[in-house]
């Protein structure tokens, strides 16, 4: 099956893009701050079972400890995080959300919870979910999520279709450019905003078992690529987070040196995921048409 979502688009055949006072990355920060329930199993696990004290108890330490770290590192390179939040965060943790908001955070849809994928619910269900999703998050922080992530980027043929119907502009499950992509769906407008899955730190550290310092280097040499070719059009750099990963002591501190590292540098334009897909609709965004699929 063909995707007609979009069109392919080689990027070195496209007009150059240059982000606000001539930025060459736009670096934002995506922690994950998620929800889970402790009478289910956990996801991506590989465990049919609960309770899993061992998973349920790390990710409850990512809540309780490693977002507070997360938080430190951010303000100290005055950057805004961009959270894919579970909506069920709003009512169980909400001192991050009261946290969150003092550092002026923007807030994604993520599901209600990281115990259910999208692609659990009934068809006839999922826009009810997405609208659920949106109506907790307004209500919790004062402001309606622009952007979605799905648990475990998860989405039905459907989804962009429903978030773009519930006012969602932006969408971050398509990992499949280093610049926005205009998406076509059947109403409403939609961009993806790249959300990268090579240095995401629970691939890094829990699938493929590097270390702190491996995920240092990588982040550094990662970097320096998108650097050397923004000369050419500007590139997005995201730094996917989870607090029970990155928090952990011996790690945060690799965090706070990558972010150094980048932060060091000419035209890096510390943003959020919505700032980048405004930029991209006010000057660069052309309609691709309806989606009919």
């Amino acid at each position: 099956m063909d995707n007609r979502r979009y069109d392919y688009s080689p990027i070195i055949r496209r007009p150059k893009i240059e982000w606000p006072n001539h930025g060459r990355i736009a670096l934002w920060v995506a922690p994950n701050i998620e929800y889970f329930h402790y009478d289910m199993p956990i996801r991506g696990t590989g465990s049919s079972h609960w309770p899993d004290v061992p998973g349920y108890t790390l990710r409850d330490y990512g809540s309780r400890v490693g977002v507070y770290r997360i938080m430190e590192v951010l303000d100290k390179y005055a950057i805004r995080a961009s959270v894919l939040l579970n909506a069920e965060v709003c009512a169980h943790h909400p001192a991050i959300i009261e946290e969150g908001n003092k550092r002026k955070w923007e807030w994604l849809g993520h599901g209600l919870t990281n115990s259910v994928s999208m692609l659990d619910y009934a068809p006839a269900e999922e826009r009810g979910i997405i609208h659920q999703v949106k109506e907790i998050i307004t209500k919790a922080t004062g402001k309606a999520p622009k952007g979605w992530l799905g648990p475990g980027l998860g989405e039905t043929h459907d989804t962009p279709d429903h978030l773009a119907a519930e006012g969602f502009e932006y969408v971050c499950d398509w990992g499949n450019d280093e610049q926005p992509t205009a998406m076509r769906v059947k109403s409403g407008r939609m961009v993806v905003v790249p959300y990268e899955l090579g240095v995401n730190d629970i691939r890094v550290f829990q699938r493929e078992n590097h270390t702190p310092e491996q995920y240092y280097r990588m982040l550094c040499d990662h970097f320096d690529t998108l650097y050397k070719d923004s000369a050419s059009g500007g590139r997005v750099l995201c730094l996917p987070l989870h607090p029970f990963v990155i928090g952990m002591p011996f790690r945060i501190k690799y965090l706070d040196m990558a972010l150094e590292y980048m932060c060091s540098h000419e035209g890096v334009w510390r943003t959020t995921g919505w700032e980048i897909a405004e930029w991209y609709y006010k000057n660069y965004y052309k309609d691709p048409g309806r989606f009919d699929g």
